[in-house]
C-alpha cells in the first residue's frame, strides 16, 4: 500500500482492532493505496480513518466504513465472480473490489467521477473494472446477473431493479435508512434472506438519476 511498510502495517493492524476480521478485504487495502484516488493535498490523510473530499460534493469514506462493506459481500478470491457497485466514487472501492472479483462492473451518477475513477484505475493496471455514467437505481442490465451487489448510497430500501439483477446465491449489500434517520447496513440475497448490522458511519444518499452539469 505505501512505501513505508510500518505505515501500512500499521493501517491494517487499526482496522483489525475496528474488528475487520476478512482476511482478502484486508490483504487488497493494504495493497491499494488510497492516496491514488484522493487529491495530492489530502494525501497525508490517506492512511487515517477520515471522511476525505471528491469531486462532485461526494466524499471517500473512511477506511473502516469501507472495509465494513466489503466484508458484508462475503468475496472469495479466485472465483471468476461478477460484481457490481453503484457509486463509483474516484474508484477506490472499484479498486479494492477488482483485487477480490473476477470483474466488476461500476457505475455513477457523475461523468466527472467515471473519467477520474477510469484515469486512475488505467494508471495502476487494473484492467477487470469497467465503468459508465448510469443511474445507479437501475444498475447496469446489460452485464446482469451479478454475484454480489455493492450500493455505497444509502437508501430508503434497495430498489428491485438491482435485486432483479442479482444471481441466484447472489446478495445485495446496502446501507439502508431507518424509520428513525439512521443507518445499518443491511445484506439481502436473492432467495430474500435479510440481515442486519451496525455500519460505522452514515454515508451520504443515493440520488437517482445522472448528473445533467457535471
Amino acid at each position: 500500500m505505501s512505501t513505508d511498510p510500518f505505515r501500512a502495517a500499521r493501517f491494517i493492524l487499526q482496522l483489525r482492532q475496528q474488528g475487520i476480521r476478512d482476511d482478502a478485504v484486508l490483504s487488497a487495502m493494504e495493497t491499494v493505496d488510497r492516496r491514488d484516488f484522493i487529491d495530492k493535498s489530502l494525501h497525508k490523510l490517506a492512511v487515517e480513518d477520515a471522511v476525505l473530499p471528491l469531486a462532485c460534493g461526494q466524499v471517500l469514506p473512511k477506511p473502516l466504513t469501507v472495509a465494513q462493506l466489503l466484508t458484508a459481500l462475503g468475496m472469495t478470491p479466485g472465483r471468476k465472480e461478477s460484481y457490481l457497485l453503484i457509486g463509483a466514487g474516484s474508484g477506490y472501492t472499484a479498486a479494492l473490489m477488482a483485487k477480490i472479483a473476477g470483474k466488476v462492473w461500476a457505475v455513477d451518477r457523475f461523468k466527472t467521477l467515471v473519467d477520474a475513477a477510469r484515469s486512475n484505475l488505467d494508471a495502476l493496471g487494473i484492467r477487470n473494472v469497467s465503468l459508465r455514467q448510469a443511474d445507479g437505481f437501475s444498475g447496469w442490465r446489460e452485464h446482469a446477473p451479478y454475484n454480489r451487489i455493492l450500493v455505497t448510497g444509502a437508501v430508503t430500501q434497495i430498489p428491485e431493479d438491482l435485486s432483479a439483477q442479482l444471481a441466484v446465491g447472489g446478495k445485495v449489500v446496502a446501507p439502508v435508512i431507518g424509520v428513525d434517520g439512521r443507518q445499518t447496513l443491511r445484506v439481502v440475497t436473492k432467495d430474500g434472506a435479510r440481515s442486519h448490522s451496525p455500519l460505522a458511519e452514515p454515508l451520504l444518499p443515493l440520488v437517482e438519476g445522472l448528473a445533467e452539469a457535471l
